[in-house]
C-alpha cells in the first residue's frame, strides 16, 4: 500500500534519532551497552513505541534504565523534534525487549546439547551393517 513507505521511512529516522540522543545522554542509569531493537509507529503518527535491549544482568539495573528513559521522555521528544522533521512529534513510550537475551540463552543450550558425547555408539561401531 502506498502509505506504508512514508511510515517506514519515518520509523527508521526516529530509530536513528533516538539511538543518537540516548548515546549523548549523561545519565549514569543509562548503560553503555544498549541497542534500539525496534520502533513501532502508528499509521496516524501519533504514538511511537520504542523497544530497547540492554546486557545489564540485574533486574534493578534494567528497571533503573527504564525509569531514566521515562524521566527523559520530554527531553528526548524535544531533541528528536529538532532532528526528525515531522509535522507533529508522536508520543514516545519505552519498553525493554529481552529477545536478544532469550536468543543467547537458546544458543547456549544448543551448544551444551551438541557438546555432550553421544551415548550408545561407543567403540566406533557402526549401526546397520551385518
Amino acid at each position: 500500500m502506498p502509505g506504508f513507505e512514508r511510515v517506514d521511512r519515518q520509523t527508521e529516522e526516529i530509530r536513528r534519532g533516538v539511538d543518537a540522543i540516548l548515546r549523548e545522554l549523561k545519565d549514569p542509569r543509562i548503560p553503555a551497552m544498549f541497542s534500539v531493537i525496534g520502533v513501532d509507529l502508528t499509521r496516524d503518527l501519533k504514538f511511537c513505541k520504542i523497544r530497547l535491549s540492554t546486557l545489564e544482568e540485574g533486574e534493578a539495573e534494567r528497571r533503573a534504565f527504564l525509569k531514566a528513559l521515562k524521566g527523559a521522555t520530554g527531553f528526548i521528544r524535544r531533541e528528536l523534534g529538532k532532528r526528525v522533521f515531522l509535522r507533529a512529534m508522536p508520543d514516545l513510550s519505552f519498553t525493554l525487549d529481552d529477545s536478544i537475551e532469550h536468543g543467547v540463552r537458546i544458543q547456549n543450550l544448543l551448544n551444551q546439547i551438541s557438546a555432550k558425547p553421544e551415548s550408545g555408539n561407543e567403540g566406533g561401531e557402526e549401526d546397520g551393517g551385518v
